[in-house]
């Protein structure tokens, strides 16, 4: 069997080992060692938008967080005026690097679309400057609220987190936060902070492979 090939490896700032791996034309990114996403399964992170925005204003203003390989800034935008925008907040820039080199035909390249603004820092950095900015925060950072990988994500679901997330938000707004794994508790973290949350499993690979959970919560 072809072994995976190791294109190239970052450190996040915590010091995490990221590394892009290829075998064919399938794409993987590992965290030290644990895998973070492939470019095989990628439904629900394109779902997230529908999910939490399904018919944007023309104007809208959308955050990503994290960037990934792509996928869910693609899929917003595709569902965007040529009004809108979309922030996307990557805290590596490698990340960046590697979507405008190898990985960028997966997606179609959305960094080049003109509407995209990308910023090279935290997403809860972008969460904590902004007042009721967004129609939709789209947070796919990490594995899910306790599954995680860099526990400097915890805060974007604890109450402080959550709190900051609804204040950017523009009234009716509403975000959309990609898990591995149901997490029985979040919902009610979300109530408390304000949203009205709901819980979705979708597919991973259209009607095949694991199914992975988005939580939305609509800004009350």
């Amino acid at each position: 069997m072809k072994p995976w090939e190791r294109l190239t490896s970052a450190r996040t700032p915590d010091g995490s080992l990221l590394e892009l791996l290829r075998h064919d034309a399938d794409y993987v990114i590992r965290a030290d060692g644990w895998e973070l996403m492939t470019s095989r399964m990628h439904a629900s992170e394109e779902a997230m938008m529908r999910l939490a925005c399904a018919a944007p204003r023309a104007d809208a203003c959308v955050l990503v967080g994290g960037l990934g390989m792509g996928y869910t800034t693609a899929a917003a935008l595709a569902m965007l005026s040529p009004r809108a925008s979309v922030v996307v907040a990557e805290l590596v820039p490698a990340v960046v690097e590697w979507n405008r080199g190898p990985l960028g035909p997966l997606a179609n390249h959305p960094l080049d679309d003109p509407r995209t603004e990308i910023v090279v820092a935290d997403v809860t950095r972008v969460i904590r400057h902004a007042k009721e900015r967004f129609d939709a925060i789209l947070l796919d950072v990490d594995n899910g609220p306790t599954a995680l990988t860099d526990r400097g994500n915890s805060w974007l679901y604890r109450a402080a987190g959550l709190a900051a997330t609804r204040e950017a938000l523009r009234p009716g707004g509403a975000v959309a936060i990609w898990s591995i794994a149901e997490e029985p508790s979040f919902e009610r973290r979300m109530r408390a902070a304000g949203f009205e949350p709901t819980t979705h499993h979708i597919r991973a690979r259209g009607t095949k492979g694991p199914r992975h959970v988005v939580f939305v919560g609509q800004k009350r």
